[in-house]
C-alpha cells in the first residue's frame, strides 16, 4: 500500500470535487467543509481543550472510523440535500455517484488526472496558456496553499508515484471500501449489474461467458468470495503517523490514558499496516507508563530510543535518558533516577539542547523539595546549589533561551518556595503577578492551572477560603479542559475538602465520584483519587467515634510506602493517625510520633505550615492530658511563627490554643477578650471545627467569668474581698448557684455553647457535640432551669446511642 492515499482519502477527493462543482448547497457548505478539514489538518485546527474529557478522543474515534468504514461519510452526507434540490436525491447519492463512476484502474487514473483542474492556475501558467490560446479555468478553483490546494496537490503527486502493483492494491482496496454501499447504489441504479463494480469485467462477460467469474476472483482474489467483508483494513503509514501523533499529544497534554475501544481499533490498524513506525512503540510507551506497568514501560521505551539512536546519531539520547529517570521516579527508585538525571545533565551539556537541561534542572528543584536526602550531598557539593540558586539559573537560563513556559513555572516555584519558608507575602504575590503576565501576554493556556493553583494555596494560607473557593470554580468552569487531568484532580480535592470542611460530606463525595472515569485508568491518578477519599473518610470515621472502621482504613494508608505518595499527603495521613491516637486516648504514642515529625520536618526545612500544625497538635495533646500549662510555650511560638509568615487560619486557631491555656490559669477575661476578637475572622475561614472549638473555649471563659462574678458578690455580701476561685472548663466544673450579677455571663456562654454545638453538628463530630451537651446540662442545671438540664442531658443519651447504633 502507498504511504500515503488510501480508499478514505480518494473518498475526501472526491467530496472536494463536488465542493467544485458546486454540487454542495449553501446551507450545507459549512459541515462538509469543517468534516474535510478535520481530517486534513484536524490537530491544527481543532481545540481538544475546549471538549469535554470524554469528547477529546473524537478526533482519533472519527479518523479510525473514516480508515475503517465508508459509513462516516454516509453519516456526515446523508442527511444533507443535494443542489440541484431533486425530491429523495441527497448529498449523499453524489458522492456515490462519483465513487462508482471510477469503474475500473484506467477509471482511476483518470480521476487523478482530473484533479490538477481544481487547482487554480499560477501566473507562469495562465500565459503559458494564453500563448497556446487556450481559455483560462472558470468556476471554483482551490488556491494552491490552502489546505484543499495542498491536499490535492499532494494526492496528485503521490499518485505519480506509485509503481503499478501499488496502484493496483489501491484500486482493489477501493473496490473492498465502497463495497457495503452496492446494495443501496443497486436501489437507486436497477441497471447496475453484479460486476458493474468493474467495467473491464462488465464489458468482458459477453465475450469471456462463464469464464468471467473465474476472472473476477484471480484479479480481487478472497475479497469476491468474502463479499469484501474481511477484516483487514487498508491503511497508510501516513494515517498511522498522524493518529501516534495525535494520541502521544492527548497523553502528554492531559495525561490520561486511551479509551479502551480506540485503543483496540488501533491496535487492529497497526496490524494491517505495512510498515510499523517506531512512533507506535513511544505511544506503547506512554500508556503503559500511565498504567503503571513500569517494566513494560521501560521494555517499550528501549525499543523507541533503540530505532531512534540508530537513525538520528545520538542527538536524541538525552531524552531517552530523561524519560527513563522520570520512569525509575515513579517505581521508587529514586537514587537511580538521580543518577540518570545527572547523566542527562551532562549529554545535554555536551550536545548543547538548552530545552532537555532547563527540563533536567527544573526535574531537580521539585525533586529536591520532596525528597531533600537524597540530594543534600549534591547541594552541598554546589554541583546544583540550593533551591533559591537553581530557580534563579532557571530563571536566567529559560529568559535566555525563550522557554516562557519554564520561565513561568521558575517564577511560580519562587513564590511556593517563598510562602513555604515563612517569608514575605508580597514577594510572593509581586512573583505570580510576573508569572501571571508572562501567561496573558504569551497566550499560554496551559500554564492557567498552574497560575491558579497557587492562587488557591495563598488564599487558603491568608485565610480568605472564599477566594479560594472562587478561584476552584472559575478553574473548573474556564481552565479545567486545557489543564493536564493531574492539576484537575488536584483541585476537585481541594473543593472536595471545602466541602467536607463545611460538614458537607456527601456532596464532598459526589465531587470525587464525578471524576472522568477514563481519566481514572492512569495509575497516579485513580491512586491519588483513592487516597484522598479514603482520608475524607476516615476523617468522618473519626468524628462518628467509628474506631473500628478508621483503625481499617487508617492501616492501609500507613502501609502504603512513602515513594508512593505526595509528602503533603503523607503528612496529612500522619495527622489522621496522631488525631485517631488522641481520640482512642493513646496519648504516649501520639506525643513520640508528633515529636518525630516535629523533629523530621526541621531537619529537611519543610513547609513552615506543617511545622505550625504539628506544634499546636502538641499543644492539644499537653490539654488532654491535663496539663494545659504545659503548651503555653508552644502556643506562643506557633502563633509568633503564624503571625510572621501570615498563615491567618493556623494563626486563629493558635490563638485559641493560647485562650484555653489562659482559661487553665483563671485568666478568664483575658481569654474571653481574645477569642472575641478572633472569632470575626475566623468566620471567614470555613473551617467549621476551628469554628466550634473557639466558641467552646468562649463558653469556658465566660462561666469562668461568671464564676468570678459570683464570688465576688458574696465577698462584697459578706464584707470581705474574695479572691476567685478556678473555674472549671468542662461540664462538671461550673458553679452551682447562680447568681444575678452572673446571668449575664452565663446567658452569653449559654450562647457559645449552642452555636458550638451547631457547628459541630456540621462536621458531624460525636464527641464535641457530647462535650457542649454535657456543658450545657450542667450549665443549666447552675441556672436552676432543671427541665432544660435534663433535656440537654437526654440529648446527650441519645446521640451517644445513635453513635453506638451506627457504628454497629
Amino acid at each position: 500500500m502507498s504511504r500515503f492515499l488510501t480508499p478514505a482519502k480518494i473518498g475526501l477527493l472526491a467530496l472536494i470535487e463536488l465542493y467544485t462543482e458546486e454540487a454542495v448547497p449553501n446551507d450545507s457548505i459549512v459541515p462538509v467543509v469543517k468534516f474535510i478539514i478535520s481530517h486534513l489538518v484536524g490537530r491544527d485546527l481543532i481545540d481538544t481543550s475546549l471538549s469535554a474529557p470524554p469528547d477529546r478522543w473524537e478526533k482519533a474515534d472519527s479518523t479510525i472510523g473514516l480508515i475503517v468504514s465508508i459509513r462516516e461519510f454516509e453519516h456526515v452526507l446523508g442527511p444533507l440535500a443535494a443542489a440541484d434540490r431533486l425530491p429523495g436525491r441527497r448529498l449523499w447519492d453524489r458522492f456515490l455517484e462519483k465513487l462508482w463512476c471510477i469503474d475500473s484502474l484506467h477509471a482511476l487514473q483518470e480521476f487523478f488526472d482530473r484533479l490538477p483542474r481544481l487547482s487554480a492556475k499560477t501566473r507562469d501558467e495562465l500565459r503559458r496558456m494564453a500563448e497556446r490560446g487556450e481559455n483560462p479555468p472558470s468556476g471554483c478553483l482551490l488556491r494552491r496553499r490552502t489546505p484543499f490546494g495542498r491536499f490535492v496537490r499532494k494526492s496528485r503527486s503521490q499518485y505519480s508515484r506509485l509503481k503499478f502493483d501499488h496502484a493496483s492494491e489501491l484500486w482493489k482496496a477501493l473496490v473492498k471500501y465502497r463495497q457495503p454501499t452496492a446494495g443501496y447504489w443497486n436501489r437507486r441504479n436497477p441497471h447496475h449489474g453484479r460486476l458493474s463494480f468493474d467495467s473491464v469485467l462488465m464489458t468482458g462477460e459477453y465475450k469471456w461467458g462463464p469464464g468471467t467469474d473465474a476472472l473476477a476472483v484471480v484479479a480481487y482474489g478472497d475479497m469476491l468470495l468474502l463479499g469484501g467483508q474481511d477484516d483487514t483494513v487498508s491503511v497508510s503509514t501516513d494515517d498511522i503517523e498522524c493518529l501516534l501523533e495525535f494520541q502521544i499529544e492527548l497523553i502528554q497534554k492531559y495525561g490520561t490514558r486511551m479509551p479502551l475501544d480506540i485503543r483496540d481499533r488501533f491496535s487492529r490498524l497497526l496490524k494491517d499496516s505495512h510498515l510499523i513506525p517506531s512512533l507506535s512503540h513511544y505511544l506503547s510507551f506512554s500508556d503503559a507508563w500511565r498504567s503503571g506497568e513500569y517494566p513494560s514501560s521501560l521494555d517499550y521505551l528501549h525499543r523507541y530510543f533503540d530505532y531512534t539512536v540508530q537513525s538520528r546519531n545520538r542527538v536524541f539520547y538525552q531524552y531517552a535518558l530523561m524519560n527513563v529517570a522520570i520512569v525509575q521516579t515513579d517505581l521508587g527508585c529514586h537514587r537511580e533516577a538521580v543518577a540518570t538525571m545527572l547523566e542527562t545533565v551532562s549529554v545535554a551539556r555536551e550536545n548543547r539542547d538548552m530545552t532537555c537541561l532547563n527540563f533536567a534542572l527544573n526535574w531537580f528543584f521539585h525533586f529536591s523539595r520532596a525528597h531533600p536526602d537524597l540530594v543534600r550531598d549534591l547541594e552541598n557539593s554546589s554541583m546544583l546549589g540550593s533551591g533559591k540558586e537553581t530557580l534563579a539559573l532557571l530563571r536566567t537560563m529559560a529568559k535566555e533561551s525563550r522557554m516562557w513556559i519554564l520561565w513561568s513555572s521558575a517564577l511560580l516555584s519562587e513564590a511556593k518556595l517563598g510562602l513555604s519558608g515563612g517569608e514575605s507575602v508580597s514577594v510572593a504575590l509581586e512573583n505570580m503577578v510576573r508569572s501571571s503576565h508572562m501567561v496573558v501576554q504569551r497566550n499560554m493556556k496551559t500554564m492557567m492551572a498552574a497560575q491558579l493553583s497557587m492562587a488557591i494555596t495563598v488564599w487558603d494560607r491568608l485565610g480568605v477560603t472564599y477566594l479560594s473557593g472562587v478561584t476552584c470554580d472559575v478553574f473548573m468552569r474556564c481552565h479545567a479542559n486545557r489543564s493536564v487531568f493531574d492539576d484537575e484532580l488536584r483541585v476537585i480535592c481541594r473543593v472536595a475538602g471545602l466541602l467536607a470542611g463545611r460538614g458537607k460530606y456527601e456532596e464532598a463525595f459526589e465531587k470525587l465520584e464525578a471524576v472522568d472515569s477514563n481519566s481514572l485508568r492512569a495509575v497516579e491518578s485513580h491512586q491519588h483519587w483513592h487516597i484522598y477519599r479514603g482520608i475524607l473518610k476516615l476523617s468522618r470515621d473519626l468524628h462518628h467515634n467509628n474506631f473500628e472502621a478508621a483503625d481499617c482504613l487508617l492501616s492501609q494508608l500507613l502501609q502504603m510506602s512513602p515513594d508512593d505518595l505526595e509528602p503533603d499527603m503523607i503528612f496529612v495521613i500522619d495527622m489522621l493517625h496522631v488525631e485517631a491516637l488522641t481520640r482512642r486516648g493513646d496519648y504516649e504514642p501520639a506525643f513520640v510520633k508528633t515529636d518525630r515529625l516535629i523533629a523530621e520536618l526541621r531537619h529537611d526545612n519543610r513547609d513552615i505550615a506543617l511545622r505550625i500544625r504539628l506544634l499546636l497538635t502538641k499543644a492539644h495533646l499537653f490539654d488532654c492530658t491535663g496539663r494545659p500549662e504545659k503548651g503555653f510555650t508552644i502556643a506562643m511560638r506557633a502563633a509568633s511563627l503564624a503571625w510572621r509568615a501570615r498563615l491567618v487560619a493556623l494563626l486563629w486557631q493558635a490563638m485559641g490554643a493560647i485562650a484555653n491555656v489562659l482559661n487553665a490559669l483563671s485568666e478568664f477575661a483575658t481569654a474571653a477578650e481574645l477569642l472575641v476578637a478572633v472569632l470575626p475572622r475566623c468566620l471567614e475561614t470555613d473551617m467549621a471545627y476551628m469554628t466550634g472549638t473557639l466558641y467552646s473555649l468562649l463558653a469556658d471563659a465566660r462561666m469562668g467569668q461568671a464564676g468570678e462574678k459570683k464570688k465576688m458578690t458574696e465577698a462584697n455580701r459578706n464584707g470581705r474581698a474574695g479572691a476567685p476561685t478556678e473555674v472549671f472548663r468542662g461540664a462538671s466544673a461550673a458553679p452551682t448557684l447562680a447568681q444575678k450579677p452572673s446571668d449575664e455571663f452565663l446567658t452569653k456562654a449559654h450562647e457559645a455553647l449552642d452555636i458550638a454545638f451547631g457547628y459541630f453538628s456540621l462536621v458531624e463530630d460525636v464527641e464535641m457535640q457530647c462535650r457542649v451537651l454535657a456543658k450545657n446540662a450542667t450549665l443549666m442545671r447552675s441556672m436552676g432551669d432543671h427541665v432544660l438540664s435534663e433535656e440537654y442531658a437526654a440529648k446527650y443519651v441519645a446521640l451517644k446511642r445513635e453513635a453506638e447504633a451506627r457504628n454497629g
